[in-house]
């Protein structure tokens, strides 16, 4: 160990964050300038309902206090945060350029896959993947300082990464909601690596906020099918395609129904329109590689597989998440929006169903291909 290395520096760490894999980094002092504002809107947002039933949320330690909203509630000890950005972006259409109402579309992030030691290509998890590298990171960094308090998150932690994004200098929050860097885009993981790591003075007070380029362009409002993006940069999880086809276990109302065309998993209508994701690079990381069996699939070939094949198919996979009755629940969703024919037998069969949610979904997309016909 270094026993001149006393403080964290931001240009050292991230440089090591893109030696472990990561498209880029930033760093960022706890608390952060404007922490009492994300902690604000968080809790509003949480006061309005708008986590749904994403009750990890909303969830609060014993003295009433949210823990997401503040990185201190949770980890009094931290001092510090490296923020990770990792690109999935890659050559396949977008959602917005594809139009086949025969297949559904499941959202880019979720595509992803590795070539294994043997050679076969395996679906992958980017929680795992990033996790790995985040670990890698925090292995490095305690080769320079020796030991340290560490969490190492990707979606699973009590922080808002956005937020840590941000205050880190990754990027602005968008009209969508999502972080917006301005030269990879949106389409991109965050991971956070939380340190009990001081950062010099200089550091501390080192100006990282990027310009919010969203300027007078309101395209990601207007192409949301759901009205989920209720003002700019502001969101109503409740009705956000992503939401309903991935966490929403429940029966689904018939105008979201109507909305949700395609979308058997995640939605990118947000990120597809947005003017800074046209030119933003494609990924070359052989651990977020796009499986092409999943774009633009076809909704009779989910739609026929069984429990066991479902597992065989998304094991390893984000999609695996929605679970074998809400796909099937989302793909009767799709079938309906495709207003074909050819759909109505299967999901004859699926108003049978003992689920509730699929039986519904599967009634109403009837009532659509019948509507549409006629």
């Amino acid at each position: 160990m270094d026993s001149e290395v006393t403080f964290l520096d931001k240009e050292a760490a991230c440089n090591l964050a893109k030696e472990c894999g990561f498209s880029e980094a930033g760093l960022v002092v706890l608390p952060h300038a404007e922490e009492s504002r994300d902690a604000n809107r968080f809790t509003k947002w949480i006061a309005n309902g708008h986590e749904g039933t994403m009750q990890y949320l909303s969830r609060v330690n014993d003295t009433g206090n949210l823990v997401r909203a503040r990185v201190a509630t949770p980890f009094s000890w931290a001092r510090s945060a490296i923020v990770c950005f990792a690109n999935y972006h890659c050559e396949a259409p977008l959602s917005t350029g594809t139009h086949d109402p025969r297949s559904g579309w499941i959202a880019r992030y979720a595509w992803s896959s590795r070539v294994d030691a043997n050679g076969n290509r395996r679906p992958s998890d980017y929680h795992k993947v990033l996790l790995k590298r985040l670990k890698r990171l925090d292995e490095q960094l305690r080769g320079q300082f020796g030991e340290f308090e560490s969490r190492a998150y990707v979606d699973t932690g009590p922080v808002v990464e956005r937020a840590l994004a941000t205050a880190a200098g990754l990027g602005w929050t968008g009209k969508n909601t999502c972080l917006i860097h301005p030269k990879l885009g949106s389409f991109g993981f965050l991971g956070v690596l939380l340190t009990s790591l001081d950062l010099s003075p200089k550091e501390k007070t080192a100006e990282l906020k990027v310009q919010d380029r969203c300027g007078t362009c309101r395209r990601c409002l207007d192409a949301c099918p759901t009205g989920a993006l209720i003002a700019p940069y502001q969101m109503d999880a409740t009705k956000c395609i992503s939401y309903l086809t991935i966490e929403y276990k429940g029966t689904i109302a018939p105008e979201l129904m109507a909305g949700m065309g395609r979308q058997v998993f995640g939605c990118d209508i947000c990120q597809d329109v947005c003017p800074w994701n046209r030119k933003a690079p494609i990924a070359m990381d052989a651990e977020l590689h796009p499986r092409e069996e999943l774009v633009n699939p076809a909704l009779e070939w989910l739609a026929s597989l069984d429990e066991g094949s479902f597992e065989r198919v998304f094991n390893g996979s984000p999609v695996r998440r929605a679970g074998f009755l809400g796909m099937r629940r989302n793909t009767a969703i799709a079938m309906g929006n495709s207003g074909d024919q050819g759909f109505a037998s299967r999901l004859r069969e699926w108003t049978e169903s003992a689920d509730e949610r699929l039986r519904s979904a599967a009634q109403w997309a009837l009532k659509q291909i019948r509507n549409t016909s006629s």
